[in-house]
């Protein structure tokens, strides 16, 4: 067990008063330790004494000072325990190849800054962008926050926050730009046409181009629109309704009738009901048949995902509020919905004018 004991010390070249806590400790291995600490306040030397007899006996705030569990540990027992689920595609697929780095074989207790600059550094060398490494960061700082309250374990993420700056100073981190890519005209006229070609090939069933269109009707994001089903559909308000939305502060549970507007109602109604969903297929072969097919175009830079900032942008040109626009998008925070997801046309945006020029 360890022990300790605080002694008033006299500065030689000053009245001044300074404590001196020493920390000492036999180990069952027949190891020992004797080391101190000097403060100007008793106070201050006895909480430091007392946090470091509390490691050394493996007890501190309630949790159980982790000895052989490591980064990897932590990564595994969240994702076995539904903490991350297979659901949240992104954050379980960066958690997992968290595994295979370095960091992982890290005991928790050891884990100190210049860790987490290097595991940054290697992630830079091997061409990953600071916006990428700062969201793997931030899952991993995720865990750590949620590492006393269900398993135990004595740490916290204060380490995240100390490093951060530092992350920021040598540009290993950053946050995300605004994206603002918008498909054009003739672009999308080639996707439609060559996902129509892919789609009519005999071993394919995916209904690429039926997918491309109602995903920019419907703002939904490929995930969504590849799990709503035939019961969750209202004919009578042309709606369907949509089950746990992405939302930041609400993962489970955020259902929400969604508007089909224009073609979106008659491409649900052309599908065939073989199966409990509308559009039965796997998310990830929805956007890599489309990757495939934007690759094979040269066109470039342009993502699935912006179809949702298209088709939210297509509302706003046609007059719709914000409001109503989040109806369909799902956003609860307007502010977001207006930066991110809005592009404008400026060619829509002169059309308009002219317009009300020439009514006025």
């Amino acid at each position: 067990m360890a022990s300790m004991s605080i002694t008033k010390r006299k500065n030689k070249h000053s009245s001044a008063t300074k404590y001196c806590c020493r920390i000492r400790h036999k180990a069952n291995n027949g190891q020992s330790l004797d080391y101190s600490r000097t403060f100007e306040q008793r106070q201050l030397a006895t909480k430091w004494g007392q946090t470091e007899i509390n490691k050394l006996n493996g007890i501190k705030h309630g949790g159980i000072i982790p000895q052989q569990e490591t980064v990897g540990y932590l990564i595994q027992q969240s994702l076995e325990r539904g903490l991350v689920t297979p659901e949240q595609r992104s954050k379980h697929s960066n958690l997992n190849m968290l595994l295979r780095y370095p960091i992982a074989m890290l005991p928790l207790a050891d884990l100190q800054e210049y860790d987490i600059v290097e595991h940054c550094q290697l992630r830079r060398k091997e061409g990953a962008l600071p916006q990428t490494i700062n969201v793997e960061i931030s899952n991993l700082r995720a865990l750590f926050k949620l590492a006393k309250p269900v398993f135990r374990l004595a740490i916290n993420d204060q380490i995240f926050r100390d490093v951060y700056g530092t992350l920021v100073y040598m540009k290993l981190v950053a946050k995300s730009n605004r994206r603002n890519r918008r498909p054009t005209s003739e672009e999308l006229k080639r996707l439609e046409h060559a996902l129509r070609q892919q789609q009519n090939k005999l071993r394919t069933t995916i209904p690429y181009s039926d997918l491309l269109e109602f995903s920019i009707l419907s703002c939904m994001r490929v995930s969504e629109m590849c799990s709503i089903l035939w019961s969750d559909i209202d004919d009578k308000t042309k709606s369907v309704l949509v089950r746990d939305r992405k939302d930041p502060r609400e993962k489970i549970g955020n259902h929400q009738m969604v508007p089909l507007l224009g073609n979106a109602w008659d491409i649900v109604q052309a599908q065939p009901q073989t199966d409990s969903r509308i559009f039965p297929y796997n998310p990830k072969s929805v956007s890599t048949g489309f990757q495939r097919v934007r690759n094979k175009l040269g066109i470039v830079d342009l993502r699935y995902h912006d179809m949702r900032r298209e088709g939210a942008s297509r509302l706003f040109e046609m007059g719709f509020s914000i409001e109503e626009v989040a109806q369909v998008t799902g956003h609860r925070d307007l502010k977001v919905l207006w930066q991110v997801y809005t592009e404008l046309n400026p060619v829509k945006l002169h059309t308009k004018m002219s317009a009300y020029k020439s009514n006025g």
